[in-house]
């Protein structure tokens, strides 16, 4: 399918370590706020929790720090969905600095009813829109493991 462009942000001062460049732990900050949107995007964010106590928990996570970033830049993030089934959704953000890839970011995520205190299946409509908008190909970096020093 396609990426989506649905968020942005400035990097903000306090996010820059002593080298003057973003500091590992601040890259996750925007891809964060990435993922909000795009669960708002899919109907499954804030309001969604509000009305039926469901939300998206994070189960697992792999960055990959690709170029250097220095202030000031504007953070732009695409967004692709990498698969879905009935409880998880597997989510990849690409963060660009002046049209430069500097970061990879993907997460697994489980539809989680909060009030049940159980993973839930995501309801018909939200699960078809995200299958409908399933990337393919994936990027090469999708699921790769960790580099090993054998």
């Amino acid at each position: 399918m396609v990426t989506f462009q649905l968020h942005e942000e400035p990097l903000q001062n306090n996010w820059l370590d002593a080298y003057g460049h973003l500091n590992e732990a601040y890259y996750l900050v925007p891809f964060s706020n990435a993922t909000w949107k795009l669960q708002d995007h899919f109907g499954v964010g804030t309001d969604y929790f509000d009305k039926t106590g469901c939300a998206l928990y994070t189960l697992e996570t792999h960055l990959r720090y690709v170029g250097e970033v220095r202030a000031p830049a504007t953070l732009k993030i695409e967004t692709a969905i990498l698969g879905v089934d009935a409880k998880r959704l597997h989510v990849g953000h690409t963060m660009l600095c002046d049209s430069r890839e500097c970061a990879t970011f993907e997460c697994m995520l489980l539809h989680y009813d909060t009030k049940a205190e159980r993973s839930a299946p995501f309801p018909n409509a939200a699960r078809s829109a995200l299958q409908d908008s399933i990337l393919m190909p994936t990027p090469d970096w999708v699921g790769q493991a960790l580099r090993r020093l054998v």
